[in-house]
Parts: structure tokens; sequence; C-alpha cells
């Protein structure tokens, strides 16, 4: 089972020698920043910063810094333990398309340990304390001003909850936060994001809309907070099924919401029509500055917290990061379903180096002339992955996790005047490389054998690849000790 809160999952690691206490005093500029990069690319332990500068709150960083620990915080031995569980709720239907998509989501519905859990306020730890109106000082709060070129402190691990004032479907997503003053911070929601649309929809109705923040959530809603699910499944049944249990949520104080009861951390408050204040520059996990944009301020009318609580953070930049595990697990868990929407899919690679989303490996088994052309296109137009600027494809023989066969295959395998494909389409609101925000040039590269129907008619067709003789193989193996090598 996972953890059912991150005070818990801390315990743990601390027993096990893979959490580090920080006792000295460090600076939340720049010097907090400084450390977590250097301990996680070096994959070294979860940090425990026990005397912040500023604040009297301890601040747990690096917390899902490996596979090894992001897997043990949600229960699991790996990605693919949910992965299986997700494909066998596939079966033996196998529905095609976005419907398909949905309604595999739709039957966790049926399992009594998924939706989540509601609990009265007395029963929740994050409602021990609760403060309001001039007691509400955001800087009592470890935000981190990380890199030297950014445009203030940011809060990088707070789960905002929104939800539509149309349907009143609600959304949880993982946003950085500037704190502006010690009751306003800058809510950075992209331009494909949900949250954004709530806002957009509640600012066209002249109605505000209601904002909650939490932060120190259980592991897997944390997680769940990162996935890039469709706007209409809700992430609190997907943290129930990557749990194992139901998740405990508690009504908010001030606003028509509900947070993790278990949760260290909320922030609540009303976003207003056309309040705006300029946001960044942010160092962020391209590892480029993003440059400053108007984006919505929240006032913060109330925070709630745990006595003593424990915020957790992240540090972003130049890979790999802490985004690192996060993405790969994505990737793993949501092979099933991608497959659902696009069945020539064997097996893909989200290059951590690529942001998870400017690079796609994938592998087919190639029956037709164009096969990987379509593939391409299908990618493009699939939920999130439309963002995705360079597609490999390679047949299914090829390993895409193995980046050295990848680029053998990508270097030998392309006529690029004939198998690279160049098209415009939406990018991520935080790429910098293309030449106008939100759109640019994408590229599609055919790694795959060539057919002669796709005109590769030279003599002998396509060629085999070089290869060991398998009998002289055998005995090599059999023989390897007495050559001494």
């Amino acid at each position: 089972m996972a953890y059912d809160d991150l005070r818990s999952f801390l315990r743990a690691l601390d027993r096990e020698g893979d959490l580090k206490r920080i006792k000295a005093e460090v600076d939340p500029h720049l010097e907090i920043g400084e450390i977590v990069d250097r301990v996680q690319k070096a994959k070294g332990p979860a940090l425990l910063f026990e005397n912040v500068k500023g604040s009297s709150m301890p601040l747990a960083m690096n917390v899902f810094g490996t596979e090894r620990r992001l897997a043990k915080a949600l229960g699991l031995k790996g990605p693919d333990d949910i992965a299986d569980k997700i494909a066998g709720l596939l079966k033996p239907e196998l529905p095609q398309g976005f419907t398909g998509f949905r309604d595999a989501f739709g039957k966790l519905a049926s399992m009594a340990h998924v939706p989540p859990k509601h609990v009265k306020s007395a029963d929740a730890p994050v409602h021990e304390v609760v403060l309001t109106g001039e007691d509400v000082d955001l800087d009592e709060l470890p935000a981190l001003f990380t890199w030297p070129l950014d445009g203030g402190s940011f809060f990088n691990l707070g789960l905002t909850h929104t939800k539509d004032p149309d349907t009143g479907v609600r959304n949880l997503g993982l946003y950085r936060l500037q704190r502006h003053d010690r009751r306003t911070i800058g809510m950075h929601w992209q331009i494909h994001k949900d949250s954004r649309n709530h806002y957009a929809v509640a600012a066209k109705r002249g109605e505000r809309l209601p904002v909650a923040i939490a932060f120190g959530c259980p592991p897997a809603v944390t997680y769940a907070a990162t996935a890039p699910l469709p706007g209409d499944i809700d992430e609190y049944l997907f943290a129930g099924f990557v749990a194992g249990e139901r998740v405990k949520m508690v009504d908010c104080k001030t606003v028509p919401l509900q947070v993790p009861a278990d949760a260290e951390v909320v922030l609540e408050g009303w976003l207003e029509p056309g309040e705006m204040l300029p946001e960044g520059p942010f160092g962020d996990h391209t590892g480029f500055y993003t440059p400053q944009e108007p984006f919505p301020a929240l006032k913060i009318d109330c925070v709630t917290m745990r006595r003593r609580p424990i915020l957790q953070s992240i540090v972003v930049g130049r890979p790999p990061t802490e985004d690192g595990p996060l993405g790969k697990f994505t990737e793993r868990f949501f092979l099933p379903l991608l497959k659902v929407i696009i069945p020539d899919i064997v097996d893909y690679d989200l290059p951590e180096a690529g942001g998870f989303h400017n690079c796609v490996i994938v592998s087919i088994d190639k029956k037709y002339p164009k096969h990987a052309q379509k593939t391409m296109h299908a990618i493009w137009g699939a939920h999130m992955m439309s963002l995705t600027k360079l597609i490999i494809v390679v047949d299914s023989d090829c390993d895409v996790h193995d980046y050295r066969e990848v680029a053998w295959r990508a270097f030998g395998n392309v006529d690029y005047s004939r198998d690279l494909t160049v098209v415009e389409g939406p990018v991520d609101h935080l790429d910098h490389a293309s030449y106008q925000q939100f759109w640019g040039g994408k590229a599609g590269i055919d790694a795959t054998r060539k057919l002669p129907e796709e005109g590769y008619t030279r003599d002998g067709g396509w060629p085999e690849m070089v290869s060991s003789d398998p009998a002289t193989a055998a005995l090599v193996d059999r023989r390897w000790k007495e050559y001494g090598l």
C-alpha cells in the first residue's frame, strides 16, 4: 500500500537511511537550490532542511528523486505494477479511441477503494491550525529563490484545486507559484492547462474563481497532480487507483472545494477576474529561463495546516532533476492507455533530456507503407502528446530505451529527403525555441525498414542487419572461460 501522508513516508526513509536531515541554517535564496540540484543529480537521498532561514517550517526536498523512492512512496515495486493493472482494465474489450480511454478509467469508479472519502474537519490533520485575515503571512512559508535570474521566490510543489464553473468538475494541477507578497501568489497557468480554462470561464461570467493549494500531500495525490490526464478524469480517482485505497478529503474552510485531509498546508482564496501581475522569469524544467509574463494573482484569505507542518518542494532546471522519476513513471503508467488510442504502438520512451514532451521514441510492428507516418500523426493528435516536437519511429526489434540503438537506427536507416516529416502545430507554453509562442515546427523521423511500396526499389531490397552466426555464438559462450578474456 502507498503511504497515507508525507510525514509517514519521510519517517520510513529516515529508518532506511535514505533521508538526510540538515540541521545547519540554510538560506532559501540560492543556497538550498544549489544543494538540492547537486544532490538530485547525484541520485542522492531525500533531504529535510530543519532550519530554513526566515521560517520555522522544515522543508522536504528531493523526496521523489529516484525511481526506487517514488515506487516505495506509491507502494509499488516499479511503474510496471500499475501499467499491468491498467492493462487489465482494458481487457477483454480493448475499446478504441478517446472514448475507450475515458471508459477504461470509468471502470475505476466501481472499485470500492478508489473514490475519495469525505471526512469531517475535526478528523482532518490539515485543519489542526486555521489562520485567517491578518494572521495569513506567506513569508512564514519557505519559498525558494533557486536560480540567479529568477524573478522572485516560488513554491514549486503546490497542488492547485479548481473546478469548472459550468460543470462543477474539479481539476488538480501542479503549477509554479510566485510569492508576490505576504498574501498574494502568482498562478502560472499555461495556455493548455485546465485551471486556466476554469479561470477563463469564470472571468467571462464575471465571477471570481475559488482556489485551494495543498502542500505536502499523500504521495499518490502528488503524483496524480503531475499526470497528464484528460480534463474529465478525476485526479483523485487516479490517485486512489495508484495507492490502492481511498484518498481522505475535507471541505475547505472558506472556499467550496475539497483538499486532502492529510495534507501539511493548504492555502485558500478567491481569484478575481482580471487580477494579473507580472510573473517570472523562472529557471524552468527546460533548463532555460522562461520570460516574465502576466498571470493571475491570487489573494490568500485562509491558511490551514497541521501542527508543526512540513512544506514540500522541488528544484527544477537543467535535467536530470526530481522531474525525472515522475516523468518516467507517467511514461510507463500510460503505455497501456496510449495503446488504446494508438494500437500501432509496441513501446515508447520519453527522454528526460527532452523534458518528456519534446521527443518521443516509438516502436511499431510495421505492416504497410507509411505506417510510421500514420503513427506520427496519431501521436500529434493524442491529448497532451500533441505538444511533441520530435517523433522517432523504429521497428519493433529496437529497444526504444536503448538510446545508442535508437541513434544507430536514426542515423543509418533514414534518407532525409524521403523519411523526414515536417509539420507545424502547438508546442508547450514554455518552449523557447519556437519563433512565436504556442506553435512551431515539428519533425518525425521514419527510422524503420523501408518497403518496396514506399519507393525503396534497390536490388535485393532492404539489407539485413549484421549479426553473429547462432551456432558459433553458442560455441563461444561455452568456451568463453578458456579464452582467458
